[in-house]
């Protein structure tokens, strides 16, 4: 019985979209806060607070995302995961 033909051989092809695969995974699960400096986390999070989606929790020193539950303790971290909750709340709104 003949071997698999060379050719046809797609082992090195189903490697490298596993390795992109993982790569995106990686990329998707690390967040960047490069892009939100200390000024703009701290006015979108006043403004948050303002619209009451955002709670302070002065004693424990943590900021509240409402919609989500989530506490923070860094602005920026707060700024962050809005920014991402809301366009994934978008995405789902616009996939429906």
């Amino acid at each position: 019985m003949p071997g698999p033909d060379p050719h046809d051989d797609t082992n090195s092809d189903y490697e490298q979209f596993e390795k992109e695969q993982l790569a995106q995974d990686r990329d998707a699960a690390g967040i960047d806060t490069a892009d939100v400096d200390d000024a703009t986390a701290q006015n979108l999070v006043n403004n948050l607070v303002d619209a009451d989606v955002v709670t302070p929790v002065p004693e424990d020193q943590i900021l509240v995302h409402e919609p989500s539950g989530t506490a923070f303790d860094s602005t920026t971290q707060l700024a962050v995961f809005h920014r991402g909750w809301k366009a994934a709340c978008n995405a789902d709104a616009e996939g429906k």
